[in-house]
């Protein structure tokens, strides 16, 4: 998220500086300067505490709910419409309508849009390459594409729906999700996640623990892979080239120019995405 599109939404959920300061605990001097123009380069753990309140679901007092919600769907609806963000739960998460699609990250509940065209080409593309090259090569790991729930790091406050995921053949401990950080993470960037996809999941994949996350933009056809955790590094491919996995110590590798051949249709000659493909608005 850009300081400007920081001070949009700001401006969106009418937040004063005071009330973003308390509510993502960095100094008022500081968020004062940040909105002001002063600061123009935020220190990353500054971006990332502003980006946690900009983004999440605004929240929405009892009283409210109550005015504002027909009496029939009170009741489906009251675990996730009357709780302060910051403090839902996987319970919570687990409480919430069927139909509602949602990540929860550190007790905070992110609204998820629908994917475009360009988004599930890929996925399924880049899982199929995935699985046959992992059978192909035993290597032992099991490729996932979504939705598929992961409570990353065993958090009872995080759990997130990455696009693709790969772990171990080790038995998972619930169907119903997987517990603990996964050894590999892709994520498909579209206009409404591509903030805390670069950023704040990132922060959160690393520190759990997952060896390898790959971000995939459609955008600017290009592919960002990150070696995690430690001291992390990143390398950057073009939709043209070959991608090695790095979990498969060298057995496999991802012809992305493959993929791109079924979306190219979406890009101009400078291999971005064209205004064709409709910008999904965050919620």
């Amino acid at each position: 998220m850009t300081i400007r599109e920081m001070r949009e939404r700001k401006r969106e959920l009418r937040y004063t500086n005071e009330e973003l300061a308390k509510l993502s605990g960095v100094p008022l001097s500081t968020v004062q300067k940040v909105f002001a123009g002063v600061t123009t380069e935020p220190r990353r753990k500054t971006m990332l505490a502003l980006e946690k309140v900009l983004l999440a679901r605004p929240f929405v007092s009892y009283e409210d709910f109550q005015m504002e919600t027909p009496m029939h769907i009170r009741e489906e609806a009251m675990a996730y419409s009357i709780q302060q963000q910051g403090r839902y739960t996987i319970y919570d998460y687990y409480a919430l309508p069927d139909d509602r699609r949602v990540e929860l990250i550190d007790g905070v509940f992110y609204d998820m849009a629908a994917p475009s065209i360009v988004h599930q080409i890929i996925l399924v593309r880049l899982t199929m390459q995935l699985t046959e090259c992992a059978d192909k090569n035993a290597t032992g790991f099991i490729v996932v594409p979504a939705p598929y729930d992961v409570q990353l790091d065993k958090d009872i406050y995080t759990m997130v729906q990455p696009d693709i995921l790969a772990f171990r053949g080790d038995p998972v401990e619930s169907e119903r999700c997987y517990s603990g950080a996964p050894a590999f993470v892709v994520e498909i960037l579209s206009p409404s996640s591509r903030s805390w996809d670069m950023m704040l999941k990132l922060n959160k994949y690393e520190k759990a623990g997952v060896q390898e996350y790959w971000v995939v933009d459609p955008k600017y056809a290009k592919v960002i892979v990150y070696t995690l955790p430690g001291e992390v590094r990143l390398t950057e491919y073009s939709f043209h080239e070959r991608i090695p996995v790095g979990i498969s110590n060298g057995a496999c590798e991802v012809d992305f120019e493959v993929i791109f051949e079924k979306i190219k249709g979406f890009y101009n000659d400078k291999d971005e995405m064209q205004l064709s493909e409709p910008e999904e608005e965050p919620k």
